[in-house]
């Protein structure tokens, strides 16, 4: 009994079929093209509009006493 033919994603930058090489592109090329979107920033993870703080970004609640410098 033959096994049934994996159904492949298509290349994410031409569309053509996957080679198992390359996967999920379909040649070298096309991995070549996303390694240099990545370098040079094309990809990008949008960061939302009111981020969350984290506790290393807090901003000390004391503050400075000028007497300190007048030692």
């Amino acid at each position: 009994m033959a096994e049934p033919a994996k159904a492949t994603k298509p290349c994410p930058i031409c569309g053509k079929p996957s080679v198992e090489k390359y996967r999920p592109f379909c040649s070298k090329r096309c991995a070549d093209v996303d390694l240099n979107r990545w370098l040079s920033g094309s990809y990008v993870i949008p960061a939302s509009a009111d981020p969350e703080p984290d506790e290393d970004d807090e901003v000390p609640t004391h503050s400075r006493d000028p007497e300190d410098d007048n030692i």
